[in-house]
């Protein structure tokens, strides 16, 4: 009864915070037409969450909808949605399996997976068209990434009442691999070969871009501080050969220079994490953000542990590894975002969705480079939280990712261009790069060394290098204030001042380059379980291990099997089977349990 109280007391002055104004503006959309399928385009960061959840709660409130099934990419998501629901008062499970079959009671609806959908999409039809429901599709761009989540989603949603789909970097895709539920128009594209055709792509009923974010201050405005350097390695015909990251003529040997100065063993990377540290000190010092912190993104886990070691060994801390296969990720990732630590190392694990206000710093040390990668990795530090803060990306100084930084404020559809006419690969939209494709082994390839040095500014798709200041010149003391206020310095000046850093770094990387690395990462203690008392699912779930103890406990007092104490347990206090009952019945077998000890 509390539970279905708390629903009917949803309402949309709930939300946490005020709606913003683009919000405010496709809710008002939305309910002037009622459409069956929405879609919303919004820059990362923007709050398309909250949207979501306002809807969801207007639509619960005047009864529109009796359910709300949310589908994200990732496990972590699931939480973070359950989360920000709860906020606004809508139960939604995130611990619902394929394996239980109805919605359990006392939730208004719950959140999976686009994984779990396909392992199972009748049974997500089943729930989704059992009362009528209100699917949120979140980052929907994943039901276009292969043909069985795409499929699948369709599958289990197309007879569902309402579909909201979210998505904050449409991307260029295969031709022919539509997105369920979005609508597409015929377009003129330029082939590679230079000849024209029709393609298609997609037309969102709102979007909010990046660009309009920052004229909002919904969004942190970004400088991309580009490193270059020179690679050293050993090809397969065991001939040393060497290049600049910015100079590096061919695509091949660009891509092998790029992965050179991502090796652990060579300077490129511990200069740039120093030059980073750098830029998470002052923010902390002097840029009005005590909690500022930095992400670094690896190709691979082997990378993420050596990188954590120069984080080590640079920094003086230890930075949080977060690696997409511990059990313990989602709980690293939420200590992260709520504590203090500086650094986080991770493999695609914070690449999208996942929110992380408090960093404001990004190290791009992976060979990825697709253009939607590359967009949501950004996304997890533009989340602005004040006027003053300003985000700031350090990467390689390469073609593509100084491309794709370069467009960043472009506004981004759902393409899908005419099929190829030509051979050969697509210009670095694979998606992988051949590092992950085709794993390269030392007979064909050895990194040998790299160093690194700071090449220049991009801002607003122009780059700086600083070097129209004479070298004697000293810097004012505004100037000192290391990219402080964004508008403060101008690109020149932001390009004068890091190169100014840069030489002071690499005097500081000398003189700990012969600093001793023993031991391992020291083991951080995992934080005590928050209460999780008032929030059904976490309740339920709780509820369900106690019960399954005292099941146990019953079961060896009175030598019975355990299948026979839970039929007896049925019996005595009705209701569905443990996984899918409500917390007041699991409360009831709680309690009945213990009677019998």
């Amino acid at each position: 009864m509390a539970s279905a109280a708390r629903a009917e007391a949803v309402a949309p002055q709930r939300t946490s915070r005020p709606l913003r104004a683009w919000q405010q503006a496709a809710l008002e959309q939305y309910e002037q037409a009622s459409p069956k399928d929405f879609l919303v385009t919004a820059t990362p960061g923007a709050g398309k969450t909250t949207f979501a959840l306002t809807l969801a709660a207007r639509l619960l409130q005047r009864r529109e909808v009796a359910r709300v099934v949310v589908v994200c990419p990732t496990d972590h998501l699931r939480l973070q949605w359950a989360e920000a629901a709860d906020r606004m008062g809508i139960v939604l499970d995130p611990n619902l399996t394929n394996a239980v079959g109805p919605v359990r009671a006392g939730t208004q609806g719950y959140v999976t997976t686009y994984a779990q959908v396909a392992g199972k999409p009748m049974l997500h039809a089943a729930r989704s068209t059992a009362v009528k429901t209100l699917v949120v599709l979140d980052e929907v761009h994943h039901a276009g990434d292969g043909l069985s989540w795409g499929e699948a989603v369709e599958e289990a949603y197309g007879f569902a009442a309402r579909r909201l789909c979210l998505t904050g970097t449409p991307f260029r895709t295969k031709p022919d691999e539509r997105i369920p539920f979005v609508r597409y128009e015929e377009d003129t594209f330029e082939g590679d070969d230079g000849e024209g055709g029709i393609g298609l792509v997609s037309r969102a009923d709102y979007t909010y871009g990046y660009k309009e974010a920052l004229a909002d201050n919904v969004v942190r405005p970004v400088v991309f501080a580009a490193y270059t350097g020179t690679s050293r390695w050993r090809n397969s015909a065991g001939e040393v050969v060497a290049a600049s990251l910015s100079e590096a003529g061919t695509r091949s040997v660009e891509m092998q220079a790029w992965r050179t100065a991502l090796d652990p063993k060579g300077q490129w990377v511990p200069h740039v994490i120093a030059a980073m540290d750098d830029r998470i000190t002052h923010l902390r010092e002097e840029g009005g953000m005590p909690d500022a912190a930095g992400l670094i993104l690896a190709s691979d886990q082997d990378d993420a542990r050596a990188y954590a070691k120069i984080v080590r060994r640079v920094t003086g801390k230890a930075p949080e590894v977060i690696l997409s296969d511990d059990p313990k990720a989602s709980k690293k990732i939420e200590r992260f975002a709520t504590g203090s630590a500086r650094i986080a190392v991770c493999v695609r694990m914070i690449s999208e969705g996942v929110d992380v206000p408090r960093a404001a710093v990004l190290a791009w040390m992976t060979s990825y480079r697709t253009p939607l990668f590359f967009a949501q990795a950004v996304g997890r530090v533009v989340r602005a939280r004040a006027s003053h803060e300003s985000a700031t990306v350090f990467l390689p100084a390469v073609r593509p990712l100084l491309g794709l930084a370069a467009s960043m404020e472009e506004q981004r559809n759902h393409v899908m261009p005419p099929p190829k006419t030509v051979q050969g690969d697509e210009l670095d939209l694979e998606p992988l790069p051949p590092k992950e494709r085709e794993p390269v082994t030392l007979k064909q390839f050895e990194a040998l060394e790299a160093d690194a040095r700071f090449a220049h500014v991009l801002a607003s798709g122009t780059a700086h290098t600083g070097e129209g200041r004479p070298a004697a010149e000293p810097l004012a003391a505004e100037e000192e204030d290391f990219l402080g206020i964004p508008g403060l310095l101008t690109a020149e000046q932001t390009a004068s001042l890091l190169a100014k850093r840069d030489d002071e770094l690499r005097i500081r990387i000398a003189q700990r380059a012969h600093s001793d690395d023993t031991g391992e990462l020291p083991i951080v203690d995992d934080h005590p379980d928050e209460d999780d008392a008032g929030r059904s699912w976490r309740d339920a779930a709780e509820l369900r291990r106690e019960v399954n103890r005292l099941v146990a406990r019953v079961a060896a007092k009175t030598s019975r099997p355990h299948g026979v104490v839970h039929t007896e347990l049925r019996k005595a206090v009705p209701g569905p089977p443990s996984a899918s009952a409500s917390v007041d019945v699991l409360r009831a077998r709680r309690e009945r349990l213990r009677t019998m000890l």
